[in-house]
């Protein structure tokens, strides 16, 4: 059996920050942000809004879009690095809040690359036969974990979740995903870390060397990407769009030169919700298919770079 992408979802909180509301509050500009980032703008989630909230309000959308509901779910995974308690996991309350029945219900933690770790991994399920319908979520609340006086992070930031629906599907089906590949080097932890944790009984807020992290996302992403098309026995001349990880556009531009990719054929939506983290990749898919500018038949890759280091991609035929 293979994976195959039968509803995609997203969702961003009401509240919306701009670079002109940060301007008010921090020695900033939106010239100087939307410069060095491409950033304009990033939504917030309200109090008492939290990460689950979130992922089930893109869940709802993508179970929509696949005509599904929740007791065809067999199998919930969410990518996040800010969930709503140490314990239990954020699947289990998306769970119980969608009213799935019981299944496997867990969380991937590989920050900004959790959606695509989350993703390979549901996509394993179905290829073993362990799952027929697999919930995929990308949620983030990363409001939450950085420190708003410190301007070289915060504006970098923002609150959102995007889902995709998987289906078994069998061998022989056009529309599936294809190949993926996962690293991490925690040898490069401390280029993006939070100050703290549970086991140091402290809460942490979020400090990057911001160079250290650019030239990582510029020579990982386009490598694992072309790693994982060879898989495919493809090219980048194969490929119809990118959708990579939004954390910067300098860095969405510097990948696309690496690979030789043309840029209005990578998908950008980082000015409207900034570094989302986990969620970023399945916001930016939504976006795309919201737009009309993907469609059915067209070949995905879609990297990814996050704290860890973790990097991958995974290519696929939407």
């Amino acid at each position: 059996m293979r994976s195959t992408i039968a509803g995609v979802g997203s969702y961003l909180p009401e509240k919306c920050l701009t670079n002109d509301d940060l301007a008010k509050i921090m020695e900033t500009s939106d010239e100087w942000i939307s410069t060095r980032t491409g950033i304009k703008k990033r939504h917030i989630a309200a109090d008492g809004e939290f990460t689950s909230d979130l992922a089930v309000e893109a869940a709802k959308r993508a179970m929509d879009a696949a005509g599904v509901n929740p007791a065809d779910i067999d199998l919930v995974i969410v990518g996040t690095t800010s969930p709503d308690y140490i314990f239990p996991s954020t699947a289990a309350i998306v769970q119980d809040k969608l009213g799935i029945p019981p299944c496997a219900a867990f969380d991937v933690q590989a920050v900004c690359s959790g959606f695509v770790y989350a993703l390979t991994t549901a996509d394993l399920y179905i290829r073993m036969e362990r799952s027929k319908c697999a919930l995929v979520i990308g949620a983030e609340t990363m409001s939450r974990l950085v420190d708003w006086n410190d301007r070289t992070t915060c504006v970098l930031f923002g609150d959102g979740a995007g889902a995709f629906v998987l289906k078994a599907a069998p061998d022989d089906c056009p529309n599936v995903i294809g190949a993926s590949k996962l690293y991490a080097d925690g040898s490069c932890r401390n280029a993006l870390i939070t100050k703290g944790g549970p086991s140091q009984k402290t809460f942490g807020t979020m400090v990057m060397d911001g160079r250290t992290v650019f030239k990582a996302a510029v020579e990982n992403m386009p490598k694992v990407s072309l790693e994982v098309l060879a898989q495919q026995n493809l090219t980048v001349a194969d490929v119809d769009w990118m959708v990579p990880h939004q954390a910067n556009q300098r860095i969405l531009d510097g990948v696309a030169e690496r690979l030789n990719f043309p840029r209005d054929s990578v998908i950008s939506t980082i000015a409207d919700h900034a570094n989302t983290s986990a969620a970023t990749i399945p916001l930016a898919f939504s976006v795309a298919l919201d737009q009309g500018k993907i469609k059915r038949g067209q070949r995905i890759i879609m990297p990814v770079m996050g704290a860890g280091f973790t990097w991958g991609a995974v290519e696929l035929v939407y």
